[in-house]
């Protein structure tokens, strides 16, 4: 089940960049959860909440890029994150004293 979930978003992320299209699908799913109408009803308990669930975690992945997105194109950011070095990254070296 994981291979057919993790192709499906890979193939959504490609297809659905453009910040417009982002905008569409955020608009497309507060719509459908605030809506009557649904796929399948909430009257059958679990089958009911499952179109729910999905159209929610697309609502929240869709928000999240977006906050993202906006964070890190902001003028005069900060780039907290300290590099490491470990040791696959650490180059040897003998020293050579040069006589002049």
């Amino acid at each position: 089940m994981k291979p057919i979930v993790e192709s499906f978003y890979n193939w959504y992320s490609g297809k659905i960049s453009h910040p417009k299209y982002r905008w569409i699908i955020i608009l497309g799913t507060m719509i459908y959860l605030f809506s009557p109408l649904d796929i399948s009803p909430d009257i059958f308990p679990i089958i009911g909440w499952i179109d729910d669930g999905i159209v929610l975690t697309l609502l929240t992945t869709e928000l999240s890029r977006l906050v993202l997105d906006y964070r890190n194109r902001r003028p005069g950011r900060v780039n907290n994150q300290t590099e490491v070095s470990s040791p696959t990254n650490t180059v040897d070296t003998d020293a050579l004293e040069v006589k002049s």
